[in-house]
């Protein structure tokens, strides 16, 4: 299969139909570019705070609620696309407010299928400021998505740092991490993450990014990224574990072909078997003894 993976310009839209010119632009990048998956962003979808001027766009709290309340005519966009070029998209994440979850939104990322199939994950564990700013709330449980590519688990920006949270996902062929970061030590942890994440469970794993200024926010104001795919650095993948990087800051894909068979193989032949060995660990993480040599 082939993955292309987004790093992503937030614009200032003056109608939907900006944004369905915009999105559908770069949908129909990535399927001319043979690609079977596309990956969206964390927090991608905010510049559609911009629909309802800059005040609202410029303002943390009425912000969510403008990008949560156009999430419906999102979901079909992305649905519609997803069918129309017969690939599979990951859409930008967004808080939505969901009241089946609580009185404050969550940080949810959908995935779309060609059939038309859609579903969700929310993020797990908030940065400090989504939670001591924006007061973004955990969403649902982890999920891993049986599709036509395999099995795909997401983990959202920061969700990748946590080891036990890509353990619960080992399962997954592709884990996807779209990002938000504002600096180039943000994008260098979640990317670390991404990486550490495929390692253990020996999988491909999938980073985009939000790029460039978007003043007019105070929540995504500044944007540093680029796209990346990763594998475990053992056979049949590259001595480095990339398979493909973008240009920090390049808005663009990154694309790269990826055989999912590489993954099954590495599992049962690598030259290491992390995620095999993982249990290997329990009894072992426990009290450490402290040996004084001073």
């Amino acid at each position: 299969m082939k993955i292309a993976t987004a790093a992503y310009p937030l614009d200032v839209l003056d109608t939907w139909a900006d944004y369905t010119v915009k999105l559908s632009a770069w949908v129909a990048d990535a399927a001319a570019q043979g690609a079977d998956l596309a990956v969206f962003p964390e927090y991608g979808a905010m510049e559609l705070a911009t629909l309802q001027g800059p005040e609202v766009a410029g303002d943390l709290e009425r912000s969510l609620h403008a990008v949560s309340s156009v999430m419906g005519d999102v979901g079909d966009l992305h649905a519609e696309l997803a069918t129309r070029h017969g690939l599979h998209i990951l859409g930008a994440s967004a808080p939505v407010f969901d009241p089946a979850v609580g009185m404050r939104p969550v940080n949810r990322a959908t995935l779309y299928t060609p059939s038309g199939a859609r579903a969700h994950q929310d993020k797990q564990i908030m940065t400090r400021f989504e939670r001591e700013e924006w007061h973004v709330a955990p969403g649902g449980p982890l999920r891993i998505f049986d599709t036509a590519l395999g099995q795909i688990g997401i983990l959202i920006c920061y969700d990748s740092e946590f080891p036990l949270l890509g353990r619960a996902l080992a399962e997954a062929d592709l884990l996807l991490v779209p990002s938000c970061t504002e600096a180039l030590t943000g994008y260098w942890r979640v990317r670390i993450g991404a990486m550490a994440r495929a390692l253990e469970a020996q999988c491909i794993s999938v980073m985009a990014s939000t790029v460039g200024d978007a003043h007019w926010s105070p929540a995504v104001d500044t944007n540093t990224g680029m796209g990346g795919i990763f594998g475990p650095p053992d056979t049949g993948f590259p001595a480095t574990g990339v398979l493909a990087e973008g240009t920090l800051n390049q808005p663009g894909w990154t694309v790269a072909e990826v055989d999912a068979a590489r993954v099954a193989h590495v599992r049962a032949h690598g030259v290491v078997l992390n995620r095999r060995h993982w249990a290997d660990q329990a009894g072992r993480d426990g009290a450490v003894t402290v040996e004084r040599l001073r």
